[in-house]
């Protein structure tokens, strides 16, 4: 049976994006989430807990959630970088991934494995499946831990009495708000969101009070 497992969170600006990093308790191997612009964090937090990544996943390919891979890549080479199918073009891709408009054109390494709806990636005794939940970027996904409480690696689809923003371009409204609605909503109502941005939230909390996406 799974014995929990550690969610660790690092906040790296200008985007206050956040970056997890999870692991089960006396275990080494760790998965990291959406390494942000703070890559340095990420390094000095693996380095003082002992642990090391067997993975690297992306929710998305936004600038802000990708700006880690190439430094976490050349401290862990053995650690495959996944990310969705179809948001794997904006890896290697400035202008797709919203950092030239900023000015600050960054890219990445190419992913080591594409994920899509349905399967289960294991890595570190984490098994998450993936949903595609797309419309704030072309090919978001969500990794969820089916643990008790599920745990839910959300990205930028539905935060604290929120949702992403789907005015980029390569956004689409309808399809996120109906992602949220059929699949998000669809887990369990003690579900623990662990988003993007801001603090974690529940299934629940949302349904009952997120202004954007009623039930």
């Amino acid at each position: 049976m799974p014995v929990g497992a550690n969610v660790h969170t690092i906040v790296s600006m200008p985007f206050a994006e956040n970056t997890y990093i999870v692991w089960r308790p006396g275990r080494t191997d760790a998965l990291v989430i959406d390494p942000g612009l703070d890559p340095g964090a990420i390094l000095d937090f693996l380095q003082d807990q002992g642990l090391t990544p067997a993975a690297i996943l992306n929710t998305h390919g936004h600038a802000d959630h990708i700006a880690g891979n190439e430094a976490m890549k050349q401290a862990f080479p053995q650690a495959p970088l996944l990310i969705g199918v179809n948001d794997a073009p904006l890896l290697t891709d400035a202008e797709a991934n919203l950092s030239a408009p900023f000015g600050i054109p960054i890219v990445s390494p190419e992913a080591d494995q594409l994920v899509r709806e349905g399967e289960v990636v294991d890595f570190a005794g984490l098994p998450l499946e993936v949903l595609d939940v797309p419309g704030h970027s072309p090919g978001h996904v969500v990794f969820v831990l089916r643990d008790a409480p599920v745990l839910v690696f959300g990205g930028d689809v539905l935060f604290r009495e929120g949702i992403g923003r789907y005015d980029f371009p390569g956004s689409n409204g309808p399809l996120l708000f109906e992602g949220i609605r059929t699949k998000m909503y669809a887990l369990p109502e003690d579900a623990v969101v662990y988003p993007g941005h801001g603090p974690t939230t529940t299934i629940g909390h949302e349904k009952k009070h997120n202004p954007f996406v009623s039930v």
